[in-house]
């Protein structure tokens, strides 16, 4: 069997299509996978119908998919769909599979995982690193934890949404790992702010000092792809601040469970809730930028110049 016809001898299904769940639906459709779709507004899944799958009223009528995936906004969004009236568990049989790519809580993924487990279903938790035009450049990342045979089963279906799947072990140790990441991602992304407010009061382009960087061994996947953003000033979002909020707290928490003092962290978080305290909840958290700007009494203005993302 090659890998296509793996990919499609399985039903699968999808619950959320989001900014991010339709894009990984989306890269799934493509490789072949048969692929039926939930999402809580309905007509923003059913462009996808377009593109060979089939849409669903309620997570209940994905009970007999052999695997579920979810990608859902937090833990109380997760367990509505897994265990909530009409979700995949209210159905008399239930998926062998459940594979959930949402950034939610440990204690949130275990209470879901143990449901699951009364029905004879597994979780494997595969939270994702990238968005939504990272996943259509093919290069998103996952990280995945739970039982091993889970894992292999799962594999080629994690490896068509984007680079690369790691697996880190059994239980929710992926969730930890999401949250580092997501705490990284807010330091990362404050730090760009002040480096760059301080360039440029300093008399430095946005577009040369950001150019220079992502040529250096600072440069990274994220610092390239941010920085067309952060030169012209779009803030169309790929997360927003509140979502970012949500995971610095879960990584705060954690640090403070753990004993592991985080100050920049912390920081980081007060700067981001400055951000959402402004009125910026529905833009691109990038507008980190313009709150480090304001607080230096700098006037930004929009470089207007095509930036190299990285991604084509």
């Amino acid at each position: 069997m090659d890998k296509g016809q793996e990919l499609a001898s399985r039903k699968i299904g999808w619950i959320g299509a989001g900014r991010m769940g339709y894009a990984m639906a989306q890269r799934l459709l493509k490789a072949g996978c048969d692929v039926s779709i939930y999402n809580r507004t309905r007509a923003k899944a059913e462009p996808l119908i377009g593109q060979g799958g089939k849409v669903v009223d309620t997570p209940r009528q994905l009970a007999d998919m052999d695997i579920v995936f979810t990608m859902v906004s937090g833990p109380d969004d997760l367990h509505a769909v897994i265990c909530g009236d009409n979700g995949l568990l209210s159905a008399s049989n239930a998926p062998k599979l459940v594979i959930d790519c949402s950034s939610v809580s440990e204690e949130g993924s275990l209470r879901v995982r143990e449901a699951l487990s009364l029905r004879g279903s597994n979780l494997l938790s595969a939270p994702v690193s990238g968005n939504a035009k990272v996943i259509k450049a093919g290069k998103l990342t996952i990280v995945a934890s739970g039982p091993v045979p889970a894992f292999e089963t799962a594999r080629p279906y994690l490896e068509a949404l984007g680079k690369g799947v790691t697996y880190v072990g059994e239980g929710e140790l992926a969730r930890m790992v999401k949250i580092c990441h997501n705490v990284l991602l807010g330091v990362v992304t404050q730090s760009l702010a002040e480096i760059t407010v301080l360039a440029e009061k300093g008399g430095v382009r946005r577009s040369a000092l950001l150019n220079f960087i992502n040529d250096s061994v600072m440069g990274s996947m994220f610092t390239r792809y941010k920085s067309p953003a952060l030169v012209n000033l779009d803030w169309v979002p790929t997360f927003t601040a509140p979502l970012l909020r949500k995971d610095m707290d879960l990584g705060l928490s954690a640090g403070k469970r753990l004993g592991v003092p985080m100050p920049v962290a912390e920081t980081t978080r007060r700067l981001v809730q400055e951000a959402i305290d402004a009125g910026h909840t529905e833009c691109d958290f990038g507008i980190l930028l313009e709150m480090e700007a304001k607080a230096s009494h700098l006037e930004l203005v929009p470089e207007n110049i095509a930036v190299d993302d990285g991604l084509s």
